[in-house]
């Protein structure tokens, strides 16, 4: 208990982590660029980002790009976002909230790529609404992602990885769809430059295979 209070004493000083409390979280949006980032890079933002591994690890790759990692979690948050302050990244940054209310952070169109990896699968039927790939929250990112923005899904869930395929049967607003159920021997792994969440190793190392798919919403 006593680390995660300190996690958050030390995130509450950061630039780098956006969260209740802090100026900046009541009016960021349809600011990124202009407040926090201060250019005008294309920004790809990263749901359910837990400690951040692909914020950062695009961020370091890409650095003519802007990067957001988001989670309700603080003590997540303070790890990816230590590893910026290490590796002096000013394009990532880390959002503080639930995905659920994402419009309240981003205008429409504010976001050029979302990259969903490794959700909670949440497996019981009365949680399917919940799950960060329902229709429901597809609708969202619809709405915050510009026009040819592209969607990015991993995932070692086979039953969520086919539920969101069911899902998004079900839409007629789809374009440049690909998907695997194996994405490390696809031709599709390059598109996700081989960085690996925590979750991704240890499921992988336990043989699961690494599911992918990814689309661009017609408008």
């Amino acid at each position: 208990m006593k680390s995660k209070l300190k996690r958050f004493e030390i995130i509450a000083t950061r630039d780098n982590v956006l969260e209740p409390g802090k100026e900046i979280y009541l009016n960021i949006k349809g600011n990124w660029k202009s407040l926090y980032f201060k250019n005008n890079n294309p920004i790809t933002v990263e749901l359910a980002c837990g400690r951040g591994e692909y914020s950062v690890g695009m961020a370091r790759q890409f650095l003519n790009r802007n990067f957001i990692g988001v989670d309700k979690k603080g003590d997540r948050l303070w790890k990816g976002s230590t590893w910026a302050v290490e590796d002096q990244l000013s394009n990532v940054g880390f959002l503080r909230t639930e995905i659920l209310f994402l419009e309240s952070f981003f205008e429409a169109g504010e976001i050029d790529e979302l990259w969903l990896t490794f959700p909670d699968p949440r497996p019981r039927k009365r949680d399917i609404k919940r799950r960060l790939s329902s229709s429901r929250y597809l609708e969202m990112y619809k709405k915050v992602l510009k026009p040819g923005g592209y969607f990015r899904f991993k995932t070692d869930n086979t039953d969520l990885f086919n539920f969101t395929l069911e899902e998004l049967s079900l839409r007629s607003d789809l374009e440049d769809f690909e998907s695997t159920h194996d994405l490390y021997a696809s031709p599709l792994r390059p598109e996700c430059y081989d960085i690996k969440t925590r979750y991704e190793e240890m499921f992988a190392a336990q043989g699961e295979k690494i599911k992918y798919l990814r689309f661009r919403f017609r408008h």
